[in-house]
């Protein structure tokens, strides 16, 4: 796509990476048909070529409205159409810089601020958002429709975590809202890969990956979380940690990009590389490891929600499934498994109707197959799907988990050993 920056445009820090991106796109229109927007509302504006159109014109100098900034708000940051697109489009990256230009060029209403304030002085706070959720919980009939949907009166307990003692290691990053929402997630993770030969060790100082304040348009408030959990890791990272474990493929996303995002950054850009390359989705590492030794055989009927960041970010379309297959649940047939479910972080806060109508598509696709539980890999899908009160929804390792209680710990101590062998 020919374009020419205006000069203002030519004086941003991404300029030539957004040229570079809208220069990419060959306007062929394949991202249409698989973007979920686009696919309720039959508006060009609001699918990705469509909203690359409004980032053109906005950065060739063409002033943006408030319809400019809403087309942009709606999009969901699935990159559905990313991976349609045969040029190859980095849409997402272009699409953070155009969010950035127009939020300084067209003002929010009051509401709009306070909202997006709100969120982001609670969400990325642990402790604060803990604290709140279990308020919550006491007083959830009183609580706004929207508000109680979000939060799942009686989540599991966590197990006991075990104490690193395996010569494999690996950094956990806790999240934000997950230890409050879904608080067996991380602890079930812990168990299960201690089962396997790797301990897991704490890093208190790591918090919200900054996704939240991200893509609410506080760009450098989440650089700046990004350059907290950094200097939290480095020291374990120096001492030999072998990844940097995610449950929440939202945040693995968001991690894994730190390599990108900070590559300006003097002080931190050669550390956010080594996190990037460091970062495993939680399949990634169970993947690779002897699940066979584990002795499972999961007796139910599960059915996957695979979240977009999973498939389309972090490109691990299969590997939940395939770790589950190899224990022994039985998975149905999902139609349409690419397309979102309407989470997308804050997205169903910000945008409740078309988030609402995303979710109750999905579930019908999902529910099509008679499961027992949905499972997920990421919280935001968790707590967004099992807001409707349908079908059970879990993250999928507690799963596993439950069903290595079961298992005899005599039939792993061969492996844990191999395990325990294998350098970093």
């Amino acid at each position: 796509m020919q374009t020419n920056l205006s000069e203002q445009a030519r004086h941003l820090p991404r300029a030539e990476e957004a040229e570079r991106i809208l220069r990419s796109c060959v306007h062929c229109g394949f991202c249409t048909a698989t973007c979920p927007t686009y696919q309720l509302l039959g508006d060009e504006l609001d699918g990705p070529r469509g909203r690359i159109y409004l980032i053109k014109q906005v950065l060739e100098g063409a002033a943006p409205s408030a319809s400019t900034r809403e087309h942009l708000d709606r999009c969901l940051s699935c990159r559905n159409c990313e991976t349609t697109c045969p040029s190859g489009v980095d849409y997402h990256n272009l699409l953070d810089i155009g969010r950035a230009v127009v939020e300084q060029q067209v003002p929010r209403t009051f509401g709009e601020r306070l909202m997006r304030q709100g969120l982001r002085a609670v969400v990325p706070n642990a402790a604060l958002f803990g604290a709140l959720a279990r308020a919550g919980r006491t007083f959830h009939p009183l609580l706004p429709e929207g508000l109680q949907s979000k939060l799942p009166r009686h989540p599991h307990p966590p197990v006991e975590r075990p104490k690193p003692r395996h010569t494999r290691r690996m950094l956990m990053l806790e999240g934000c809202v997950q230890p409050a929402l879904s608080p067996n997630t991380n602890a079930a993770a812990a168990r299960v890969l201690d089962r396997l030969g790797i301990s897991v060790i704490p890093a208190a100082d790591a918090g919200c990956c900054g996704a939240v304040d991200y893509h609410l348009n506080a760009q450098e408030q989440g650089l700046d979380r990004a350059r907290r959990n950094i200097d939290a890791w480095w020291p374990s990272i120096q001492a030999g940690a072998e990844a940097i474990v995610q449950t929440a493929s939202g945040c693995g996303a968001f991690v894994r990009d730190y390599g990108h995002l900070l590559e300006r950054d003097a002080q931190h850009a050669d550390k956010a590389r080594r996190v990037s390359e460091l970062t495993r989705d939680l399949s990634e590492v169970l993947r690779d490891e002897p699940l066979e030794a584990l002795h499972l055989h999961g007796d139910r009927r599960l059915a996957f929600h695979c979240p977009c960041t999973l498939q389309h970010a972090l490109k691990l379309g299969g590997a939940v499934e395939g770790v589950l297959t190899r224990l022994g649940f039985s998975l149905t047939s999902v139609p349409d498994s690419h397309l979102c479910c309407g989470s997308a972080g804050t997205y169903s806060l910000t945008q409740p109707e078309l988030s609402r109508r995303l979710r109750d598509n999905r579930l019908k696709a999902l529910e099509s197959g008679g499961p027992e539980v949905i499972v997920t890999a990421n919280i935001g899908c968790q707590t967004h799907l099992g807001g409707a009160g349908r079908t059970p929804v879990r993250h999928w390792i507690e799963l596993v988990e439950e069903a290595l209680a079961d298992a005899p710990l005599e039939s792993l101590q061969g492996e844990v050993q191999a395990c325990s062998a294998k350098p970093f």
